[in-house]
């Protein structure tokens, strides 16, 4: 009885291919399986803001500024931007709870002005120089609207800078070896490449379309 016969190279090289990129696909597709989730349901609230996001929650809160705070506003720049000095960081925490940090603020003779964004909200401080009068005025917008805000990277902090970056690799990818596995089936299945086509062409229609606002 004949033994079967190896596999010619060329197929054998072509199974290798299609083995690591099913491998590879599955990995990078259960990396990002989460976020692709979110950034496809954000899509959607993204594109109608106006239906999503409810009205936003303002709350403020009113305090004098102790002395040592005065005195230390009082010697700061009469303009321009700069931080807060050390003695009104450390009272608005532990008055208002706002970590302000080494964020810049907008003074002039009369006021200093904090304004400090988030996903999803912001927390205005203002401070009266002359006599010390504080808002803090906070705004917030609710989890939808945060959700958002983290779809387009806005007011994020730099972990989740790097965590969309990390995502935007698997994705890369998830996506290249989806067009590998696509291209190895090809013969089998004509309907891949008007598929292709077409996941080609209309994304790209329409941005072309949009791109000179026609």
């Amino acid at each position: 009885m004949a033994e079967p016969s190896a596999p010619r190279p060329s197929r054998a090289l072509r199974l290798v291919i299609a083995r690591e990129l099913r491998r590879w696909h599955w990995i990078a597709s259960a990396l990002c399986l989460a976020l692709l989730l979110m950034f496809a349901a954000t899509g959607l609230t993204l594109n109608h803001a106006g239906t999503f996001e409810p009205e936003p929650r303002v709350t403020q809160a009113r305090a004098l500024a102790p002395a040592e705070v005065q005195s230390a506003l009082a010697a700061g720049p009469s303009e321009g931007e700069a931080p807060l000095p050390p003695q009104a960081r450390a009272w608005l925490d532990k008055q208002f709870k706002v970590r302000t940090g080494d964020a810049a603020a907008t003074w002039s003779a009369h006021a200093v002005e904090l304004v400090q964004q988030r996903p999803g909200g912001q927390t205005t401080v203002v401070i009266d120089r002359p006599g010390g009068a504080t808002l803090v005025e906070t705004e917030a917008r609710g989890l939808i609207a945060a959700a958002n805000d983290l779809h387009t990277g806005r007011y994020s902090p730099r972990a989740w800078n790097l965590l969309i970056d990390a995502f935007a690799i698997a994705c890369l990818v998830f996506a290249g070896t989806g067009l590998g596995l696509l291209l190895t089936n090809a013969r089998a299945r004509p309907v891949t490449w008007p598929l292709i086509l077409g996941g080609i062409a209309i994304p790209l229609g329409l941005w072309l379309i949009a791109a000179h606002g026609l």
